[in-house]
């Protein structure tokens, strides 16, 4: 058995008319349309993850000076000779 609820949205009054006509002409109730724009809507955004991309540099790893260094050293390092 299916659950509905009962809500209510606001909607911009020329897309709920072109809506109402979208339905009418689809021979669907507006409520299906609704119904159906959700489903699609939900489903193309579920399979959109996040990926970052690959952004690493070719090299040996990090400086050997900040290898064992704290931030205050890396930070130190990066300002050097820019007045920071």
């Amino acid at each position: 058995m299916v659950n509905h609820m009962k809500t209510t949205i606001e909607i911009a009054d020329a897309l709920l008319a072109e809506a109402r006509r979208a339905a009418e002409a689809q021979g669907v109730t507006l409520r299906a349309l609704v119904e159906e724009a959700l489903r699609r809507v939900l489903r193309e955004r579920r399979g959109r993850e996040f990926r970052l991309r690959r952004a690493s540099f070719k090299g040996s790893g990090l400086n050997p000076q900040v290898r064992e260094g704290s931030w205050e050293r890396i930070s130190e390092l990066i300002y050097e000779g820019r007045g920071g």
